[in-house]
């Protein structure tokens, strides 16, 4: 993708099952589980560089020594200064190995030296990026069992709602984030889910009571209560003070989570790559937490795996395989691989007799391997139309030895073209200083395309076609080829995403302003206002009797009428260049061809996994019909 995106946050949870000794003996690290949540947020990098957190619960801590502790920044590099706080205490480790006499003395020593972790990588939407908005988010209380920390990778199309039901149990919530109102909503229940055991075990009191209820605590049944009205995709972790924690997913399984489960630890991330890599296990090992339950792990180690909520159909988020994940999970890179390949009969068509002259390429590192896949594809199809002119040659009998020679001949020309620039800001606002900054945001190689030869250039997905306008055309028309042709692997999106990426304003897709500038041409402006009334006449009705309308717009194209218009559109103005442009999108049979199982693609169809998709994409036309496209929809 050459545009930035904000979406898919990354979460890292990590519970020890032995006591930290253990870790000492065994590996001579007292810090093992510290160090392997690092390792598990550092892999998962690429889904947070707006901000990076830490909870840790230590148990059995003395009367008045801290228990439930987080450091967060907000900073260039949160990681590293959020360990770089943490690795002051851990080097006290080294030269006092922890043994089963000093383990608690070990422990009040080093602050961060816990029995569970919660990491999480934060991705921004509309909350702003301070440190105030990094997660865990924590909620204080004396009582061991009424601390939380909280921590998800998730957007609520229903956030409003959520805060006016806090108001109505009588609640006075400071703030109307989503991950505040979660928290709100989750401590409410906690707390309420307490009181009722306090109330059923009145001859017991003091420490007694406290530890009764810190047992006996239903995590499940808390959480049932809490995520009756939640609409959206989400993953959560919490960490309770008592020594508690859990894991949640979403029930339609919009948002990705992995577990792995060994006899030493029980770990949990957004990417099923990063706990195979840290752990050093095979991929089998680590499986998906299902949708619509909750992992619930007690302090005293029992594990159990419930429904927490009605079961929706399965509905996984193709886009995180597409781009959001890194591409070194067997699964991801063999899906990535058929994307490409799917895509080959469609760019054979349009080069038509210049392949021969040809050349291939990709921007960014993530396209690299769907950009494999297309490569095998294309060689695959030339070397099959050499192998049928042989053919034809040997029943004619006029086969010679250099016509065998030419079908080992037969490659496919693939070279870096483009490298982007990852330290070029465009830090000056002015119009025509930053479009020609903006230029300059990828390098290219220049020597190996002539005027005569056609480019092709892979991308995983094309958004706002805003960086393919103000700097990739421009700098690939330097090289002066006959033909340019940008390939999407992912269908053109057409939707606002509510559930995790940060495309909620309808009018700055590219694919909206192709259909837009197509309905105009055809003069069916009537549509927009027919629309518009049918938006408006359900914006007083629940969101499960809403429908998406807007679909009737993009309904009168082709994705070859789409595909044209855009690349009409992302051709800048007064470029010298006057060779064709074409744009090839996947299509979304390909996609479903590529991922069966990942079946989220709402925001290239339109069908949305939950109630609340409808709404938004309600509000984000009728946003864009007020001319107020920049006011989000959720």
């Amino acid at each position: 993708m050459s545009e930035r995106l904000t979406h898919e946050c990354g979460l890292a949870f990590v519970r020890l099952r032995k006591p930290i000794h253990h870790y000492q003996e065994v590996y001579g690290d007292a810090a093992w589980g510290l160090r392997k949540t690092y390792l598990l947020m550092q892999k998962q990098y690429n889904r947070g560089q707006d901000g990076a957190g830490l909870g840790v619960v230590k148990f059995d801590m003395p009367a008045g020594e801290p228990f439930l502790l987080r450091v967060r920044s907000d900073k260039h590099n949160a990681i590293e200064r959020v360990f770089d706080v943490i690795s002051e205490d851990t080097e006290r480790l080294s030269d006092n190995p922890v043994t089963p006499e000093n383990e608690t003395e070990s422990k009040q020593k080093c602050r961060f030296l816990g029995e569970a972790y919660l990491g999480h990588l934060r991705y921004g939407t509309h909350s702003g990026n301070s440190m105030a908005n990094c997660h865990p988010f924590i909620r204080k209380s004396n009582i061991a069992s009424r601390n939380i920390a909280l921590a998800g990778n998730f957007n609520m199309t229903n956030s409003t709602e959520l805060f006016k039901n806090l108001v109505e149990f009588g609640l006075d919530p400071v703030g109307d984030n989503d991950t505040q109102v979660i928290l709100e909503k989750i401590c409410h229940f906690l707390n309420d889910e307490q009181d009722k055991l306090i109330q059923e075990n009145t001859t017991l009191e003091g420490r007694e009571l406290a530890e009764h209820v810190s047992k006996e605590l239903d995590l499940t049944k808390m959480l049932k209560r809490a995520a009756q009205y939640w609409d959206g995709g989400y993953v959560f972790g919490s960490l309770l003070g008592n020594g508690d924690s859990f894991i949640c997913r979403d029930p339609a399984g919009i948002r990705p989570a992995f577990i792995l489960i060994t006899d030493e630890v029980i770990a949990c991330a957004s990417e099923r790559g990063a706990l195979a890599n840290v752990f050093n296990v095979d991929p089998e090992e680590v499986k998906q937490v299902e949708p619509g339950h909750i992992i619930v792990i007690k302090r005293d180690g029992t594990m159990t795996e419930k429904q927490f909520t009605n079961p929706l159909p399965l509905r996984q988020c193709s886009f995180e395989r597409i781009y959001f994940s890194r591409g070194n999970d067997p699964l991801i890179y063999k899906q990535r691989k058929r994307l490409g390949a799917h895509l080959a009969p469609r760019i054979l068509q349009v080069l038509g007799e210049d392949i021969e002259r040809a050349y291939f390429s990709y921007i960014p590192n993530t396209a690299e391997t769907a950009f494999l896949g297309l490569l095998e594809a294309i060689g695959g199809a030339l070397r099959g139309n050499v192998a049928d002119q042989l053919w034809d040659k040997i029943q004619d009998g006029t086969i010679t030895k250099d016509d065998l020679k030419g079908l080992n001949e037969v490659r496919v020309k693939a070279e870096l073209i483009a490298h982007k620039d990852q330290r070029l800001r465009t830090f000056i606002t002015h119009d025509a200083a930053r479009r020609d900054l903006v230029t300059h945001i990828y390098d290219i190689t220049r020597g190996l395309v002539s005027e005569e030869d056609s480019l092709v250039v892979l991308d995983d997905s094309i958004v706002r076609g805003t960086t393919l306008r103000e700097s990739i055309i421009t700098s690939l028309s330097y090289l002066k080829p006959k033909r340019i042709v940008i390939v999407s692997s992912a269908p053109p999106i057409m939707y606002p995403d509510c559930y995790g990426i940060d495309m909620s304003q309808l009018g700055k897709f590219i694919a909206f302003e192709a259909a837009v500038a197509l309905t105009r041409e055809r003069g069916n402006e009537a549509i927009f206002k027919e629309v518009e009334e049918k938006c408006l006449s359900q914006m007083d009705k629940p969101a499960t009797e809403m429908v998406n309308h807007v679909k009737e717009i993009y309904e009168q194209f082709t994705l070859e009428e789409i595909s044209k218009r855009v690349a009409m559109l992302v051709r800048p103005e007064g470029l010298e260049w006057d060779g064709r442009l074409n744009v090839v999108y996947q299509d979304v049979e390909g996609l479903n061809e590529a991922m069966p199982q990942y079946t989220g693609d709402w925001y290239f169809t339109g069908n949305y996994p939950t109630p609340g998709g409808n709404a938004v994409v309600t509000r984000a036309y009728l946003n864009w019909c007020s001319g107020n496209d920049d006011a989000r929809s959720y």
